[in-house]
């Protein structure tokens, strides 16, 4: 039986480091988080000893992806779980048992969603977790939502914990929905300039390069020559062209992988003219909304800290979390180790340092969530009233350089003919 070596936290935030037996990878990690521990890092040791096989390393990773695959496939959408959540707290408060209500939740669906209920309830009849029968399918279920399960069971409050997870789901699906519909219009633009270019480019360009052909090469403007360089590119090398874009889009991938190059690059974002600021201000609405709920469900500090770090999706965001998470651990408050590390704006400091002083960091983060949500959806409207002048400038400069440069050759050749018959 092959031997893992493992790290994380365990329930009461304590620092775990050790080693278990297991049949597999999914096995061990189903023991461990049976046992309450988050785990952020899991390997094979090599051959019984003690050096593990880093090619078989599986560490958490962020914004919800998990540590191994589902068992079977069976998953639902961000939407079915959170509308599953909503109707078990439901059912739970209405006095039904959990198994009895997860049976009830099963009959009334169908397919993949059916099964995976059914899994559940039988997990739970024979004698295991709510919370360990949903950590065998992490990606339906991330860290967050298991550990908040987990708190509601230790504390006798399941469906408390529940209502809150279907809030805090809906916060989340309310704020993407609004950043996507934002997003829509300046998509639909720049397909469609992007489209109608291609077109111009492969269509019409090549009827006035055959029209240029007498033309000597240094007669024509130096717009003109590039509006025919790059019509060649699309026309004859567009090969050239794809190859290039997946080459970059395989770079960018590997690049986001990599802590270094990813840290540069979500600081790069968090700069960006216009749309930085935007960035920053989801990404703290997510961090206070993620951290109360946690807090409020009875989740241990560090627990949380370590939970929200590994679903933040910002590497910058990330290593501030961390630097708090240790300072907290070494006997700290958590608003001074936030306020040194220079990530996050004065106001969350602040609320959260109310927040130590009255005993309510939970209330005080949910109410930085809302002041942040605000801020997104007023900047979200203001982006896309700035967006819509912009792109149509942007097109019409395109157009027009493409005009101009392919009449301009016309008018020389027109004035040219005009001064010979003179």
């Amino acid at each position: 039986m092959p031997g893992f070596h493992y790290t994380g936290i365990a329930a009461d935030g304590k620092s775990i480091d050790g080693t278990i037996n297991a049949e597999g990878l999914q096995a061990a990690i189903g023991m461990l988080k049976g046992r309450g521990y988050f785990l952020s890092e899991i390997t094979e040791l090599r051959g019984g000893s003690s050096k593990p096989k880093i090619s078989e390393t599986k560490a958490a990773k962020p914004a919800g992806f998990s540590l191994n695959l589902s068992f079977g496939g069976l998953k639902l959408k961000p939407k079915q779980r959170t509308t599953f959540t909503r109707q078990l707290a439901v059912l739970i408060v209405s006095g039904l048992p959990l198994l009895r209500a997860l049976r009830v939740l099963r009959d009334q669906e169908k397919g993949s969603a059916a099964q995976l209920f059914n899994n559940l309830a039988e997990d739970v009849e024979s004698g295991s977790l709510f919370s360990q029968a949903l950590a065998k399918y992490p990606k339906t279920f991330p860290t967050v939502y298991i550990a908040m399960v987990r708190a509601g069971e230790a504390g006798g409050a399941l469906d408390a914990c529940l209502r809150r997870l279907a809030e805090f789901g809906e916060s989340e699906a309310k704020l993407k929905g609004k950043i996507k519909s934002a997003m829509m219009y300046p998509i639909i633009v720049v397909f469609v300039a992007s489209a109608m270019i291609t077109f111009i480019m492969l269509k019409i360009i090549p009827i006035f390069v055959k029209i240029f052909e007498d033309m000597e090469a240094g007669a024509l403007p130096p717009p003109t020559r590039m509006l025919i360089f790059l019509s060649k590119i699309i026309t004859q090398k567009i090969y050239l062209v794809v190859i290039a874009i997946v080459i970059l889009a395989i770079l960018y991938k590997l690049l986001s992988k990599w802590k270094k190059s990813k840290y540069l690059i979500d600081q790069a974002k968090l700069k960006i003219i216009i749309f930085g600021p935007v960035i920053l201000k989801t990404i703290m609405a997510r961090f206070s909304r993620t951290l109360a709920t946690l807090i409020s469900s009875g989740v241990p500090i560090l627990q949380s800290l370590l939970i929200v770090r590994d679903t933040i999706g910002n590497e910058v965001i990330s290593r501030g979390i961390t630097m708090v998470h240790n300072q907290v651990r070494e006997g700290e408050g958590i608003s001074a180790p936030m306020n040194r590390a220079k990530v996050f704006p004065p106001i969350v400091t602040n609320m959260v340092a109310v927040g130590e002083e009255t005993g309510s960091v939970d209330q005080m983060l949910d109410k930085v969530a809302d002041a942040y949500e605000d801020e997104v959806d007023n900047a979200i409207a203001g982006l896309s009233s700035m967006l819509e002048p912009i792109l149509i400038v942007f097109m019409g400069v395109i157009v027009g350089f493409i005009v101009v440069s392919l009449f301009m050759p016309l008018i020389s050749l027109a004035m040219g003919i005009s001064g010979a018959g003179g």
